[in-house]
């Protein structure tokens, strides 16, 4: 495979990666009851043949446009942006379908597009749920999923990657949902009743930025505090269900107030080169309350698998101590979603010393508009798919 400076011209082939699942009720909205179909593109590089192919896959997808895509593609690079079923809405996503998800993408790979090698790209939310497949591929404990429910992934027969970029990558759904929960809610039923003093968009708060080490400690403890009652109320919920003989019975809830981290508004938090008053989706305050904030629509089981922060197995950091192949960590410098405490956590958590962290200076969350920073990251990535062994 070429490492030179030259720009290629790839192929953008849509396809479908298709599978049967038998299941007692249905959580996506299309297609038979015992069907999954993932959509995906396989860009593939003219003049630039190769074994080893990068996949990329979040857990609610949508990202086979992101700049990071491309520009491996221009790089020489065959790679694979793969949709979960969950494309566009995780309100009944369930990480372990996910997971069983991924497993069909990589086969694909290997069996119908005769890939000998696997890279595993997880951006984002997708660098906890790589590391959960991997984790479960190379040694699988999970049986089943934390509402008791199918799949059991030591059954699944998992192939594991052969290699691991995380990129731009946060610690977990349930981590990152709860460091940006909003603590002030006191009664989920009625989310304008809260504590003055932990409303961080309240300006007649006394707590103001920069905060103060107690005041950021105690409302930390409030956002943990508060998605264990959620946690409580979803487990409470699910018991009486199956009491009552409902043995697939579902509920449907909102979560109100999930942007409203303090790094949001002090920028002196997890330092890096990130405005104020600002977050990948733009003003937090706004975001809050938005429709497009994380966790806002729920399901029982969606709750516990995605964001239960005692109870989701896919926690980036538990899950990486358990891999074993080589590994990059590539933080931004001005990310305003994932902050540098997420990148050093994930890097020192993987569990060998066949690894590499970079932090590419000035870079926001997705590159956009800096091509600069996004040739960095690349070059990055391909320097160390070819000292890993991973490409030619």
């Amino acid at each position: 495979m070429s490492t030179t400076e030259k720009k290629f011209v790839y192929d953008r082939i849509p396809y479908m990666v298709a599978f049967e699942e038998k299941s007692a009720f249905k959580d996506t909205y299309a297609g038979p009851s015992e069907f999954v179909a993932l959509e995906s593109h396989l860009l593939r590089p003219i003049d630039a043949p190769s074994k080893t192919v990068i996949v990329f896959m979040h857990p609610i997808g949508g990202g086979a446009y992101l700049p990071m895509v491309s520009a491996l593609a221009k790089k020489g690079l065959h790679v694979i942006y793969c949709n979960s079923r969950y494309r566009g809405t995780d309100s009944a996503l369930v990480m372990e379908k996910v997971v069983i998800d991924l497993a069909a993408c990589i086969n694909d790979a290997k069996q119908r597009l005769g890939y000998d090698k696997v890279v595993l790209a997880g951006w984002s939310g997708g660098g906890s749920l790589s590391l959960y497949y991997q984790s479960q591929a190379e040694n699988p404990t999970v049986t089943c999923t934390p509402a008791g429910d199918p799949p059991n992934l030591t059954q699944a027969n998992l192939t594991p990657a052969d290699g691991i970029m995380l990129l731009a990558a946060h610690i977990s759904r349930a981590g990152t949902m709860t460091e940006w929960l909003d603590a002030s809610i006191l009664d989920e039923d009625n989310p304008s009743q809260k504590d003055p003093e932990l409303d961080i968009y309240n300006p007649d708060n006394p707590n103001q930025p920069p905060y103060s080490d107690k005041f950021v400690a105690r409302y930390r403890q409030a956002q943990i505090a508060r998605n264990r009652r959620i946690t409580h109320r979803v487990k409470q919920r699910l018991a009486q269900f199956k009491n009552d003989g409902l043995e697939h019975e579902e509920f449907a809830f909102v979560v109100h107030g999930t942007m409203a981290d303090p790094r949001f508004l002090d920028p002196s938090l997890d330092a890096n080169d990130r405005p104020a008053g600002w977050c990948y989706l733009g003003n937090p305050k706004t975001v809050n309350n938005g429709p497009v904030g994380l966790a806002r629509f729920n399901t029982l089981r969606a709750w516990l698998s995605q964001w239960s922060y005692d109870d989701s197995h896919a926690d980036g950091l538990e899950c990486a101590k358990h891999i074993s192949i080589p590994a990059i960590v590539i933080g931004n410098s001005a990310d305003d979603a994932c902050t540098p405490s997420h990148t050093h956590r994930l890097y020192q958590a993987i569990g060998h010393d066949n690894k590499e962290l970079h932090e590419i200076k000035g870079a926001n969350h997705y590159y956009f508009g800096q091509p600069q920073q996004m040739k960095e990251a690349i070059d990055h990535c391909a320097h160390w798919l070819r000292k890993s062994k991973l490409i030619e």
